[in-house]
């Protein structure tokens, strides 16, 4: 249910509530003919998606006015409800899957998201820099920042730049495998329930 996250968040304003409400059923729509979401998570949406997307955002803040790219971003997490919570925050999503970045089209859409925009490609073809890059991590580490780290502007002077990512379970020796300074935050500080237990939020700064 859309509570867990009022809970978190208690500040939304009124318009920010109707969206994150609105975003399950827009899904389910989707997901009947596009298996963006795992058939076994839907139940879990709000907790296993939504929230956990936006545990981010309960440990950095992007400045407004701040470009991030969502990489990889699938059905559209942690991008859409990020640029949901941040809207005065230029999102751009990523996604190498076109019926992928379909969806989020018709979501972004639906929702009137003008801060978040798409593009369907590789991100080997990206050539613009920016002040944040999300993503949630499924490939090693070293793999990720390999792809990603070119693309971090260096010059950024927006507050906490770097590469975000959500990642669970182990991953200490990819850690040790990189070069980038990082810091590591545990959700289970910031969410009670049990799935965010092993999940943790990392950002890799230049």
């Amino acid at each position: 249910m859309a509570e867990i996250i009022f809970k978190y968040f208690p500040n939304l304003s009124a318009d920010q509530k109707k969206k994150f409400l609105r975003l399950k059923e827009i899904y389910s729509h989707w997901n009947s003919k596009v298996n963006t979401i795992s058939r076994k998570d839907f139940d879990h949406f709000y907790e296993r998606h939504v929230l956990h997307s936006l545990g981010i955002a309960k440990f950095f803040s992007f400045d407004k006015e701040s470009r991030v790219l969502d990489f990889g971003t699938g059905g559209g997490f942690p991008g859409i409800p990020l640029a949901l919570l941040f809207p005065d925050v230029q999102f751009l999503l990523v996604d190498s899957i076109a019926k992928k970045i379909h969806v989020v089209n018709d979501v972004a859409k639906d929702l009137k998201m003008e801060n978040l925009a798409t593009q369907w490609t590789r991100v080997e073809n990206i050539s613009e820099q920016f002040d944040y890059i999300t993503g949630r991590a499924v490939k090693e580490i070293p793999k990720i920042l390999q792809w990603v780290e070119p693309l971090l502007d260096p010059k950024s002077e927006k507050n906490n730049s770097g590469i975000i990512y959500l990642k669970g379970g182990e991953f200490e020796e990819d850690l040790n495998r990189v070069g980038m300074q990082h810091s590591v935050n545990e959700l289970k500080d910031v969410f009670n329930e049990s799935f965010f237990e092993t999940k943790k939020v990392i950002r890799f700064y230049l």
